[in-house]
């Protein structure tokens, strides 16, 4: 067996999740559209340049769902995933995850996203194994606005992906070909652990990158 890992947000996403959860809130009345407007662009922005503080993000990534109970979250989770995600998946992507399938690959979508965002995304691309940033939950059910254990960000995504595998008895060099598929700069050091790295619709530093070490370059939009 052999094994596919996929980024998910402007890789198997023509667009970002973590960026339209907060624009969904904010067209529901849940969020001040001039403040989390602003703070949204501005991460996004560090998160392209490669300087994301991925702690202070979080702060704001979750504050949201401390603020509301998991039945509302749930609910509006349902609407965001039919009005800004299933526009967004492209059908490339969905046809490379099927196609890793059908090769009986093991297929694992890894993402800085948390898995409150992410998990019924997964499910929507068919994908069972998700390795997401964690968020808290308190013993009353709710989520605490923090996050839990080690983000899944940068060099966080070989940490997270060793434990998964470790939990399974294995580990990466078990696969005798394993395929990171990433649009960004910032999944360089995980792309550089793979037999098979490949960057998709990348941004330019992960462009460069690529091309300096001879990786694929492939469109999936």
């Amino acid at each position: 067996m052999n094994l596919a890992l996929f980024d998910l947000d402007n890789t198997l996403l023509a667009g970002d999740s973590d960026v339209e959860w907060p624009r969904f809130l904010i067209a529901q009345g849940a969020l001040d559209a001039d403040h989390y407007n602003r703070e949204n662009d501005r991460f996004y922005a560090d998160y392209k340049a490669g300087t994301l503080d991925i702690y202070a993000f979080l702060d704001f990534q979750l504050a949201p769902l401390a603020a509301h109970s998991r039945e509302q979250l749930d609910a509006w989770h349902r609407q965001y995933l039919d009005s800004h995600i299933r526009p967004i998946i492209t059908a490339k992507g969905r046809a490379l995850v099927q196609q890793h399938q059908a090769n009986g690959d093991c297929v694992v979508i890894i993402t800085a996203t948390n898995r409150f965002i992410t998990g019924p995304i997964a499910a929507e691309l068919g994908v069972e194994h998700l390795i997401a940033t964690e968020a808290e939950v308190g013993a009353d059910g709710r989520y605490t606005g923090k996050p839990l254990g080690t983000p899944c960000f940068q060099d966080g995504k070989i940490t997270r992906l060793n434990a998964w595998l470790a939990e399974r008895g294995q580990t990466l060099g078990d696969f005798p070909r394993s395929w990171f598929y990433s649009d960004s700069r910032n999944d360089i050091p995980l792309l550089e652990q793979v037999s098979d790295p490949v960057a998709v619709d990348p941004d330019d530093a992960l462009r460069s990158h690529a091309q300096a070490y001879g990786w694929p370059v492939i469109s999936l939009r």
